[in-house]
């Protein structure tokens, strides 16, 4: 399966999370987005959407926001607790997306996430809740990410 992952601001490509994914057979694209200039990320994230056609795309924190500004491509969204509201990004997500957050989160409130899934009709087998802190870099959130991934959409 061909993965795009956008990570979180300040972070770099081939964190924990995509080592974890392509350690499982994936193909993983890991840009580095720049992280002073959302729109240059999301014009980056589009780009090479646009051009590897991958089968998911997972968005972690600020990454997650950036992966938000993609649903118009039509391609299946795994969002680790997306900074939505921090980068000011508005608008709802896909029926087929899936959201990951830690309910004891400490930089994006888990009840953004709530909101997001509210906001866009998402069932409630959508948001999982899992982690202990942020990063959702413990086995289990990893394992939680890799089948959010592998599983069929709907």
């Amino acid at each position: 399966m061909k993965l795009l992952f956008l990570h979180g601001w300040r972070a770099v490509p081939g964190g924990v999370k995509p080592q974890y994914l392509a350690q499982h057979g994936h193909e993983v694209l890991n840009p580095a987005l720049p992280d002073d200039d959302f729109v240059a990320a999301v014009a980056l994230a589009r780009e090479v959407c646009e051009r590897t056609k991958p089968d998911v795309v997972i968005g972690s924190s600020r990454g997650g926001a950036v992966a938000m500004c993609l649903a118009d491509l039509g391609v299946r969204l795994v969002l680790l607790c997306p900074a939505w509201k921090l980068c000011g990004v508005r608008h709802p997500v896909r029926s087929d997306t899936l959201i990951l957050h830690s309910p004891v989160d400490e930089v994006i409130p888990f009840a953004d996430s709530r909101e997001l899934a509210a906001l866009s009709g998402l069932p409630a087998t959508a948001l999982v809740l899992t982690g202990s802190d942020h990063r959702l870099a413990d086995p289990s959130s990893l394992q939680r990410m890799l089948e959010a991934c592998t599983r069929p959409s709907h």
